[in-house]
């Protein structure tokens, strides 16, 4: 089972900058992916970036050029540097981590979510 620490939202003006973390923890053979989405009201959820154990960076179109995704493999930790933020981008982010378990089994947990809110 793997657990899931996200920690980093919080309100900020349009043009800030907000620094997202999710930290893996528990017992599991490896970490296939790590990742972040985003659901906003009245929005299907969406993919923000996304980062394989291979380091191949996934992100979506409305975020390429400001925000970027990093993680530290010794520390199992993802994180999502967000820049020149816009109101848009005002969400509820959840950290996803793939991984195999120790029965080689490849399952997928969430995060509890983090708010960003972002004020015009």
């Amino acid at each position: 089972q793997v657990q899931l620490v996200e920690s980093g939202g919080g309100l900020v003006q349009a043009g800030g900058s907000l620094r997202l973390s999710c930290a893996a923890s528990g017992r599991f053979r490896s970490i296939n992916a790590m990742g972040w989405y985003r659901l906003a009201p009245g929005k299907q959820r969406e993919l923000v970036a996304r980062i394989t154990g291979s380091d191949i960076i996934n992100s979506g179109d409305s975020v390429k050029g400001r925000f970027t995704i990093s993680r530290d493999s010794a520390k199992n930790t993802v994180y999502l540097e967000m820049n020149s933020l816009k109101p848009e981008d005002t969400a509820v982010y959840y950290c996803n981590v793939a991984y195999r378990d120790l029965k080689f089994v490849d399952l997928a947990v969430w995060g509890q979510g983090t708010l960003v809110t972002v004020s015009s």
